[in-house]
């Protein structure tokens, strides 16, 4: 994500480090730079316009600092400032219902579907607790009922549906009868679609506002469609007074700069994103973690954020000590493993962290983590500490005792030194307590 926009706004950084002092001709050459970077991720013309302007006054305007470059402080103006244009705190989400009534909308293929099981699992989960009912209300779509249906069961969110029913808004006052009778803390109700805005859709989502009276309107956005991302916003908007926006595969989009624009044109906040395939893969939308991604820092908020859900503090203490030695073992690996993969993709963790470089073939789908666990459980006591080394007779005993090929074993070995070799390198973000601290730099 933001990988073109990042790459050029490291290029200019770089441009700027050997500068002994920030002037009005090299300010003014960065911010065109700034400004082209911006356009070419597709960031509405005007927002690009204004957004550059305060960065050259502010740039201009700020004191010399003798403890820093003016490239580390022109890179804070830019921060400072794309934080500014997207809202600079976290939004919250309005629960006051009972049940809190959440309405999504947009066009068909920006995720509503999906995202509407995310949001459910997002609420459900340990940072909110809700018990939360789906409402699949999007008649319009051939499987639309089915999906959610489908996504629902498999990440036990409660779903309801009428079958044959073919009134979105008879399904829509019953699942609201349901969730009031039993008590339910949120119902998120996923609505029709079209390939484009039109009467019918505008008229029937009105009905809906309507009858069910939402606390949250939430338009749902693909990143990957730009600024016509942006115009639809306005025009839901117009219709319906949206409460938010909800910006979807922003994994996807190397522009994405929807994400920078569409706050500033609707003046509506944006409250969540969606950065990947999996349902976990959703989050509040952030502006100061936005701002690291855009700039190529990483994303350390979020990260602390998943590891605060999943990891065991007395756990992550022992295994914070075995990172900063690097001296983990097979058995440690296995167990790091398995949180990685609650908080998400391991490559999409890598990513988060600032200076980590991208590594592409360092991913784990569940295939391949059961793998590694079948191998590292097919090793001896010894072996999983290291004490002897694994040569290729025990690691061909290791593959026969998997159930997995040599191959296997050698390239389990192989991420398994690269990891430790990178926990290394990186002695500063290996503890919970110094990523914290990096959370709170730019704050």
């Amino acid at each position: 994500m933001f990988d073109g926009i990042a790459s050029q706004f490291k290029t200019l950084f770089s441009s700027l480090a050997g500068k002994k002092k920030l002037t009005e001709d090299n300010v003014s050459d960065a911010v065109r730079q700034v400004r082209m970077a911006l356009l070419e991720a597709d960031v509405n013309y005007s927002v690009a316009s204004q957004l550059v302007k305060r960065i050259k006054e502010q740039a201009l305007g700020e004191a010399v600092l003798k403890s820093v470059s003016p490239g580390e402080q022109f890179i804070k103006v830019v921060h400072d400032e794309l934080v500014a244009l997207m809202g600079s705190e976290e939004p919250e989400i309005k629960l006051l219902g009972h049940p809190s009534i959440i309405l999504l909308c947009g066009l068909q293929g920006s995720g509503k579907t999906t995202s509407c099981a995310k949001l459910g699992l997002f609420l459900k989960r340990k940072g909110m607790k809700k018990k939360v009912l789906v409402a699949a209300c999007d008649l319009q779509r051939p499987a639309a009922v089915q999906q959610l249906q489908i996504l629902a069961e498999k990440n036990e969110l409660d779903f309801f549906s009428l079958e044959g029913e073919k009134n979105p808004l008879k399904v829509a006052k019953a699942a609201l009868e349901k969730a009031k009778r039993e008590a339910y803390d949120a119902l998120i109700v996923d609505t029709a679609g079209r390939l484009h805005i039109d009467e019918v859709l505008m008229s029937e989502l009105q009905e809906m506002k309507k009858l069910l009276q939402p606390q949250e309107i939430l338009f749902v956005a693909s990143a990957t469609t730009g600024q016509d991302a942006v115009k639809t916003a306005q025009e839901f908007d117009k219709a319906l007074d949206i409460t938010g926006t909800i910006l979807t595969m922003l994994d996807g989009s190397a522009r994405a700069g929807a994400a920078l624009s569409i706050l500033e044109v609707t003046k509506k906040p944006l409250k969540f994103e969606g950065i990947g395939e999996h349902i976990q893969d959703f989050q509040l939308f952030n502006p100061r973690s936005m701002a690291d991604r855009v700039l190529g820092m990483g994303d350390v908020i979020n990260l602390v954020k998943r590891a605060e859900e999943v990891v065991d503090e007395e756990e992550s203490k022992d295994l914070e000590k075995k990172l900063r030695k690097a001296s983990f073992t097979y058995d440690d690996y296995l167990r790091q493993m398995g949180m990685f993969k609650k908080m998400g993709s391991l490559k999409g963790i890598l990513k988060m962290l600032p200076g980590v470089p991208d590594m592409p073939d360092m991913d784990m789908p569940e295939k391949e983590f059961k793998k590694i666990e079948s191998m590292i459980l097919s090793m001896t006591p010894r072996e999983r500490s290291e004490q002897v080394e694994l040569v290729p007779a025990r690691r061909r005993r290791i593959a026969s005792g998997s159930g997995t090929k040599i191959d296997d074993v050698n390239r389990m070995v192989k991420d398994f030194k690269r990891l430790k070799q990178l926990c290394k390198s990186m002695p500063k973000l290996s503890k919970m307590s110094d990523l914290k601290m990096e959370k709170s730099l730019w704050q």
